[in-house]
């Protein structure tokens, strides 16, 4: 199939400025400023490319802190986005808690650590299906109506902003803190949630708001009054939320929705997430999702809420396509925007209250897990491989892509989502030079593998620009360059996808690295002087010259290969998996979900398995790999401790852990890992409810390294408890006394297994 357009008459993106900062609050110590254009986010005047990754510190145990953010920093994240849940800090009226996974201030000093720039969404309304969306119970019974400009509720926004304030005292971008930005509540006049306390008798909801501008204008007046000076505010921007004309609005898309079945199960529909658009044009197709109150090119694009994993609802339960989150990556990029934002990028556990458990109902009570990248206990899954590749790319070419306009081919918008044959493809372009976006990816259906496909760029300048034996596998993405400039070297076209640039140690030219998309039919790079090199092997390393003294070294590699590779420090790259050698030639590996890491100047890496082979580009740069690149992070024989299972009745058991579960050599953590059958696992110690799970049919993990004591104190004994699935359920309530008994045709509940799967790391020095 042959795919054209036609660029003659193009005009490049208009940039103007977008004058947001407040005061002097966007300048650092160093004069380093920050500021924005209408379509993307810059440092001193420079572009810069924002991939933004939601990570809940009171969702987690602050001994995971540092090595989830050295991960999310490794993977390319560079913004931190994190809500600070009201009920979470001041369960009880003025009794106020910033201790332990609490603690704000320590977890933004740990994103300052690790390089990465903070937004804090303060609230007082978060969602983010915790309890009464973060508001405490106890402004229920208040004389005035939440998330209002009723002066009774500001004064207690007042005392909250007041506390935030004190706990990032010194931290903000002014003080060469990580802090540049801040939210306002959330999907204000848009969304609510139900008041926890009310739920299953009237079902009351929290307001949603009404004050419109008002609102935010005073959430705003009393945050800064209160000491909280960030550079700029956000907004979430769908719904018709106001947003002021000097406040960034951040979209986002999720393809999986389980809101859709609060009232009970269904079918979900085929959404248009994966359908390209200009987000950044005034004549973008307005509809639920994307109907801002501005005109699209007076803003820039960008997103908070990209749908990096979904939470399972009791009634919506499914498996993540984890190959959706960077087909979205890739629409969102192609589409105009130039600051990605995940919800979520780590998932986490719900912290319990005093008495009450701080969720949302039809949650579990503890898990948050949310199927993200980063698991709730560190699962480095197969989505937060996959995205790296975007961006690095992001992160390496912020100056050449950020400014490139985008064209959408003609037919592009009239596709409809369920139709999986048509080619979907996008530009990003001056009319020059650019990338050819594709996807084959399309929730909630299934997209048959691209062969044989031709796309025909004509360039402003009258000139073609020919992609031809391209290739995807179904459920695949890439991103094709065209004139791009390999500092002085013309690459004229390739099917092979850039992701990153580095310089190695003591080298003249930078190495320019690319991946070989899954199923490309024909992997080709075209130089401007004529040159064609095809690449066949997994991994292939090459040198390029153009006569007059430009040369680059280009290593492409598989996308096997770009799941396990870890980008460190500009200068390196270290491929992490189950098969590889020291020979950058080598064959490709599998990851299986290694990860590799940086912090306190060591390279960590971390799997369950105890033996990793490692192989580094360029060789010898860690100087702990050995020469058949087998790197042992701890004893094998770890994982014989396994848990020893006693069933007291299809619901209920009692799970016996080996004293030794936590002591092998190398072993950073163990995970329990369970299959069952049923309706609601609950995994309980001493009487305190560990983790729980929606059974869909995929296996239930639960880290155990934080529960240490508790299992000490509790003869390292757990029990499961299974609610089961009943089949002709009724209620009798026909005695004359006030009893009532549940009936069912048929129950389905059971253990299918129980295993321990340690967790090693290793950290290794450089050379």
């Amino acid at each position: 199939m042959n795919h054209t357009l036609d660029l003659t008459g193009f005009k490049p993106k208009a940039i103007t400025p977008f004058p947001i900062t407040r005061n002097d609050w966007g300048v650092s110590p160093d004069g380093t400023a920050v500021d924005f254009t209408n379509y993307y986010m810059t440092f001193d005047g420079e572009p810069f490319y924002g991939v933004c990754g939601e990570f809940h510190y009171s969702r987690m145990d602050p001994s995971r802190w540092d090595a989830e953010l050295a991960k999310m920093a490794a993977g390319g994240v560079n913004v931190i986005a994190t809500y600070v849940f009201w009920n979470h800090h001041e369960e009880h009226e003025n009794q106020w808690d910033f201790t332990g996974r609490r603690n704000l201030r320590r977890f933004v000093e740990l994103c300052a650590k690790h390089g990465l720039k903070v937004i804090v969404r303060m609230g007082p309304f978060d969602h983010g299906e915790v309890r009464n969306g973060g508001i405490p119970d106890w402004m229920y019974g208040k004389p005035y109506e939440v998330r209002s400009v009723d002066p009774g509720f500001l004064d207690k926004v007042r005392d909250l902003y007041a506390h935030i304030a004190a706990q990032l005292d010194g931290l903000y971008f002014k003080d060469g803190g990580p802090i540049v930005a801040a939210q306002l509540d959330n999907e204000y006049m848009h969304s609510a949630a139900p008041w926890e306390m009310t739920t299953g008798i009237s079902d009351e909801w929290v307001p949603g708001g009404h004050d419109g501008f008002e609102y935010v204008h005073a959430l705003r007046r009393i945050a800064e009054e209160e000491g909280i000076s960030v550079p700029f505010y956000t907004n979430t921007g769908w719904g018709g939320s106001p947003v002021p004309d000097d406040v960034l609005p951040l979209w986002g898309g999720y393809a999986y929705r389980p809101w859709l079945f609060y009232a009970g199960p269904g079918d979900h529909p085929v959404t248009d997430e994966y359908l390209y658009r200009d987000f950044h044009s005034d004549d973008c197709p307005r509809n639920e999702a994307f109907d801002p109150t501005y005109e699209p090119e007076s803003k820039p694009y960008a997103c908070c809420e990209m749908g990096g994993g979904m939470f399972s609802s009791y009634n919506y339960r499914f498996v993540l396509p984890m190959k959706s989150v960077d087909a979205m990556a890739n629409i969102k990029m192609a589409s105009g925007c130039n600051f990605l934002g995940y919800y979520m990028f780590q998932g986490g556990s719900n912290p319990i209250g005093d008495g009450i458990y701080l969720n949302e109902g039809q949650l579990p009570k503890i898990s948050y897990d949310f199927q993200a990248m980063l698991g709730e206990f560190g699962q480095a899954r197969e989505s937060y491989r996959r995205a790296k590749a975007l961006h690095y790319f992001g992160l390496a070419f912020a100056d050449r892509l950020c400014p490139l306009g985008v064209v959408v081919p003609d037919g592009q918008d009239g596709i409809d989502p369920t139709d999986t044959d048509t080619l979907r493809w996008c530009v990003r372009t001056d009319g020059e030079r650019g990338f050819v976006f594709i996807d084959n990816f399309q929730d909630h259906a299934t997209m048959p593998a691209k062969h044989g496909e031709t796309i025909m760029v004509t360039l402003a300048d009258g000139s073609t620009v020919t992609f031809d034996g391209i290739g995807l596998a179904s459920d695949e993405n890439c991103m094709l360059p065209f004139n791009m400039d390999l500092d002085g070297v013309t690459l004229v076209a390739a099917t092979a996808q850039p992701v990153t640039a580095i310089r190695t140690p003591g080298a003249a030219n930078r190495t320019f690295v690319f991946l070989r998309p899954e199923g490309m039919d024909d992997c080709w790079f075209r130089f401007a002087d004529g040159t064609v090199r095809h690449v066949t092997d997994d991994r292939e390393l090459f040198e390029v010259s153009d006569g007059e003294g430009h040369a680059v070294t280009i290593l492409c590699v598989s996308r096997a290969d770009a799941d396990a590779m870890t980008v460190l420090d500009g200068e390196a790259l270290v491929f992490a998996g189950d098969v590889v050698s020291q020979d950058v030639a080598a064959p490709s590996i599998v990851n299986d979900g290694a990860v590799v890491y940086e912090t306190d100047g060591r390279v960590v890496v971390e799997s369950t398995r105890p033996t990793v082979a490692v192989a580094t580009y360029p060789a010898g740069y860690l100087a702990d790999v050995p020469t058949d690149g087998d790197v042992r992070l701890g004893d094998a024989g770890a994982a014989d401790a396994q848990p020893k299972v006693t069933r007291l009745s299809d619901t209920r058991y009692i799970i016996d852990l080996p004293d030794d579960w936590l002591t092998g050599d190398g072993v950073d953590d163990a995970r329990l890992r369970i299959r069952y059958s049923g309706d609601i696992g609950w995994l309980w110690c001493g009487g305190v409810l560990v983790d729980d799970n929606f059974c869909n049919g995929d296996v239930w993990e639960v880290g155990l390294r934080e529960y240490a004591q508790l299992l000490a104190d509790n003869r390292n004994q757990l029990v499961l408890t299974i609610t089961p699935i009943r089949e002709g359920a009724n209620v009798n309530v026909e005695s004359t006394m006030a009893a009532r008994m549940e009936n069912a045709e048929s129950t389905v509940a059971g253990l299918g297994s129980v295993s321990l799967q340690p967790v090693y790391s290793a950290r290794l020095a450089r050379a």
